[in-house]
């Protein structure tokens, strides 16, 4: 996989998820902005990319704003003549249920998430077609965005509106040859630490074992670095066809989330549907197929 000579910006790419996709760029050969709030944090993902051979350099702003886009897309232009690749990744956690979220936990994930991506969706989008070129747009989703999760709202309905952003861009951006997919990474980050779930294999990622097959097969749970791959093939001419999907990567699990559809119908005869008729219809035509809410994760046992 050859990303020689493309331009890549990784929003948060400083740490975790986002520091694997910048690396993982960086080794096949492209050129990548690093982006993080924190300038340590960028400069020492900037260091890390260098040592290993690659080329690097860090924009310090809080995706969010317009400026902050249009900032990151400067930065590609002017360090290294171009940009074909944006990695929207950068995000945030203010977990609470409902009941409990304040208006400012709910706007700064919705701020960091879904107004990052578009902001900075629409500057590389924009020099993109301006200059022709047929760039690749990967926004970062979530299993939590396809089925919810107890105690993330915000999270929840940033998620699930960057992949309904992704397959609407996919449709306008056809034309310009610039396609946009959805990764739906699971793995060992600071943002699942605190699933408890999950905690019994970050706690042994931590330790230095092998994961369980059970983990990293079943769940689709395992590193940071095992999430990468898919950036990078998303990212190169090999994908040139693919657009508008959402991606599910994780430990080895590689998976190709279905968009929503209509699972059961039924017809009134010309006279449209009173609640009456639809309480009676219910529990025999709908009733089965109701869907689950939240992940419906096997447990060890089952999976023997």
């Amino acid at each position: 996989m050859d990303l020689s000579g493309k331009v890549a910006i990784v929003t948060g790419s400083g740490r975790g998820l986002g520091l694997a996709y910048a690396r993982m760029l960086a080794a096949h050969g492209a050129r990548v902005v690093v982006n993080d709030v924190d300038s340590d944090t960028a400069d020492a993902a900037v260091g890390a990319i260098r040592d290993a051979g690659g080329t690097a350099v860090a924009e310090v702003v809080p995706v969010g704003t317009s400026e902050a886009a249009q900032a990151l897309v400067d930065r590609a232009v002017t360090e290294f003549g171009g940009l074909d690749v944006l990695v929207n990744n950068a995000g945030i956690l203010r977990d609470a249920t409902l009941w409990k979220m304040t208006d400012e936990q709910f706007d700064a994930v919705i701020t960091t998430h879904l107004r990052g991506t578009f902001t900075c969706t629409r500057a590389a989008a924009t020099w993109m077609r301006t200059n022709k070129v047929p760039g690749r747009i990967i926004c970062v989703g979530s299993p939590t965005g396809q089925v919810g999760n107890f105690g993330q709202t915000n999270y929840a309905a940033a998620k699930a509106g960057i992949v309904g952003m992704v397959r609407t861009w996919a449709l306008e951006l056809a034309r310009a040859q610039i396609t946009v997919n959805a990764v739906v990474p699971v793995a060992a980050t600071a943002m699942t630490e605190t699933m408890p779930f999950l905690k019994p294999y970050v706690d042994a990622l931590e330790n230095g074992d092998e994961l369980p097959r059970f983990a990293r097969q079943e769940l689709g749970f395992g590193t940071a670095q095992d999430a990468a791959g898919l950036v990078a093939f998303l990212a190169s001419d090999a994908a040139a066809d693919i657009t508008g999907q959402a991606i599910g990567i994780g430990g080895d699990r590689l998976a190709l989330w279905s968009h929503p559809a209509e699972i059961a119908i039924e017809f009134a005869d010309g006279t449209g549907w009173s609640a009456d008729a639809i309480a009676d219809a219910w529990p025999a035509a709908f009733a089965a197929h109701q869907q689950t809410v939240g992940q419906q994760l096997p447990s060890p046992e089952s999976a023997q």
